[in-house]
């Protein structure tokens, strides 16, 4: 009979949609049962169970576990009180497992324990574009796989508190994708950018990144980000902040006339003169924008008609030096003040203090990117994508670690709008992003992207959710706060990767991604294990309790709290807190006094014998 099946666990009371009540038997009091050899446990919420239907197989989720209190007038031989609610989401024919189901049980049919070889139907991924990523909780020899193209076309999420192995997660993610084992495919053209808000993934990561830095160390490229590639009223909010109209149109106009300027020299192919607009990524010296603004606004003359200007000394873009001139004269008599200045001083001091400001070289000197007087320059936007988008190594990192705090918002914004357009615009060539996805991921999401924000990072983010699969550009959201992460980029998001969670809000805003009937299976977030998580969405087939694989210890992020007892034990010793102030001032956690030029090199055996050295 099927009730003496050791896996039988019980019979269906009621049938209600796809959800079902099953009454466990007597046979399962101790909530445990031997398995070949194996011990499973029963009524564990998330766990599977087995409906017999003839030839086909439903399963379901365990979604709630309850008892009831039995009166003395029932059998308790047939009733032990106990039951399980479970949410039925497949069902398998002939070995082949399939989600949703094509028909409903029956009351009094019986209920299995699903077993190690009934999880392998549900979990063994079959065909091309599957990658491991861990092992399931509640099997360990069974792998956790995810589905790539859901993962890059449907967006996903790794959610959870500090502490719970987020960085770690990513991390291996990435490595399962671009590297491989024995069950993996082989992924040499992936593209993945990974925008590092601390600086964690450098070493992790190395391997497969190209690794760009505001303030690169060994083997790290410097990151520049052309000012002139931004909108311009990007552009002006990054530098100066909100400008009344007339003092924007002074801004936007100058500009205007200098990217003409640069396309009668330069002659960029594609641009035709008359089809120029303020934000055509074409290259202006930003120098001279503020030099001819500040002349205009400073320029005095020396007759009432205004014809002859009172220049005591020129000045120089190149130096940001201001042209001097004499000062106006009191009532009719001369110098004569310029009546079509707008005002704009203060702005343009602002200006200058930013350009002046050794924290945003990387933006306002972009190195080869950085345009003379004419606008032209050692390098165009085509060596900057291909450095970020066409690299020798599938990953690409921008660690913006070193990015003052007051821009980081607006220059992600920034950042990812220039990556967006240039795939939007190039969809139709192998280089764009239909032909070559690109996934991107977003470290620390809540920092940038809040209900509240309204900039631009906020702004092109969630035109990536609403249409980037379209154009073949992928999000992952990485944040330890869901409940503070834009709500619909968060609904955008078809995979979640759900790791310990133990804020109320958080969670109810990562259960409200899930069916009613499923919900339940998130209860367990503040008890999962660091580096355990539920994944839920399309990459996923089901939703799966699973161990991450972690990477080894040399490719682990450098996210790992301070060792405070190691490092409270050492003994005192000389400090100069005369570095820290050096630190502080230069805004650089590297800054030295003299730089020692010291080359860097990997150390191997052959080496360590050629210096007579012992690496013991």
């Amino acid at each position: 009979m099927l009730s003496r099946d050791p896996t039988y666990i019980g019979e269906i009371v009621s049938v209600s949609g796809s959800a079902v009540r099953v009454s466990l038997a007597q046979s399962v009091g101790s909530g445990v049962s031997i398995i070949s050899g194996r011990a499973y446990k029963i009524g564990q919420v998330g766990s599977f169970i087995r409906v017999p239907q003839g030839y086909q197989d439903l399963f379901g989720i365990v979604s709630e576990v309850g008892a009831n209190a039995v009166s003395d007038d029932v059998d308790q031989l047939s009733d032990t009180g106990r039951w399980m609610n479970v949410e039925l989401v497949g069902e398998s024919t002939g070995g082949t497992f399939e989600r949703g189901i094509s028909q409903y049980p029956n009351i009094g049919d019986f209920a299995h324990l699903a077993v190690e070889k009934d999880l392998w139907k549900i979990y063994s991924a079959g065909g091309r574009g599957h990658v491991t990523i861990g092992t399931l909780s509640s099997s360990e020899s069974i792998p956790a796989r995810i589905s790539l193209n859901e993962l890059l076309t449907r967006h996903s999420a790794v959610l959870g508190s500090t502490g719970s192995g987020k960085s770690t997660m990513v991390a291996g993610l990435i490595r399962a994708i671009t590297t491989n084992d024995e069950t993996d495919d082989v992924y040499p053209n992936a593209r993945i950018i990974l925008l590092d808000i601390h600086g964690e993934y450098s070493d992790a990561l190395a391997d497969v990144a190209q690794i760009f830095s505001i303030e690169p160390q060994a083997n790290e490229r410097s990151l520049y980000i052309p000012y002139w590639a931004l909108d311009s009223n990007e552009l002006m909010d990054l530098l100066i902040g909100e400008l009344v109209e007339n003092h924007e149109i002074a801004f936007t106009d100058k500009i205007f006339d200098l990217k003409s300027i640069s396309q009668e020299t330069n002659e960029f192919p594609g641009v035709e003169l008359d089809s120029i607009t303020v934000d055509t990524p074409i290259p202006f010296s930003l120098k001279q924008l503020w030099f001819d603004l500040v002349d205009f606004e400073l320029k005095t003359f020396t007759t009432s008609d205004r014809d002859e200007i009172a220049l005591q000394r020129r000045g120089d873009p190149d130096s940001m030096t201001a042209p001097v001139y004499s000062p106006a004269g009191m009532g009719s008599s001369g110098p004569f003040l310029n009546q079509n200045a707008v005002g704009i001083r203060r702005q343009l001091n602002l200006l200058r203090s930013r350009m002046l400001d050794s924290r945003y070289d990387f933006l306002l000197h972009p190195g080869p990117w950085e345009p003379d007087a004419n606008g032209t320059t050692d390098e165009d936007l085509d060596g900057l994508l291909r450095d970020w988008l066409g690299g020798s190594k599938p990953v690409t990192i921008l660690n913006l670690s070193g990015v003052p705090a007051g821009v980081l918002e607006r220059l992600i914004g920034s950042l990812l709008k220039i990556i967006y357009d240039a795939l939007f615009w190039s969809r139709a060539k192998s280089e764009g992003g239909y032909w070559r996805p690109l996934l991107t991921v977003m470290e620390e999401a809540h920092r940038y992207l809040s209900d509240n924000s309204n900039g631009a990072a906020s702004d092109v983010i969630q035109r990536i959710a609403k249409e980037g699969r379209k154009y073949g550009v992928g999000a992952m959201v990485v944040s330890q706060r869901p409940s503070e992460v834009n709500e619909t980029v968060l609904s955008q998001c078809g995979t979640f990767f759900n790791l310990r969670l133990s804020n109320p809000a958080d969670r109810s805003r990562v259960q409200g991604t899930l069916p009613d009937g499923l919900t339940g299976i998130l209860d367990a977030l503040p008890t999962l294990r660091t580096g355990e998580a539920i994944v839920t969405g399309e990459a996923a087939k089901l939703p799966m309790r699973c161990r991450i694989t972690l990477p080894p210890e040399r490719h682990r992020p450098q996210s790992q709290d301070p060792n405070v007892v190691a490092n409270w034990a050492i003994p005192m010793r000389e400090e100069g807190y005369d570095r820290v102030v050096l630190s502080w001032r230069a805004q650089s956690p590297y800054a030295v006094v003299e730089d020692l030029d010291i080359e860097l090199m990997p150390v191997d055996d052959d080496t360590m014998e050629e210096l007579g050295g012992d690496r013991e």
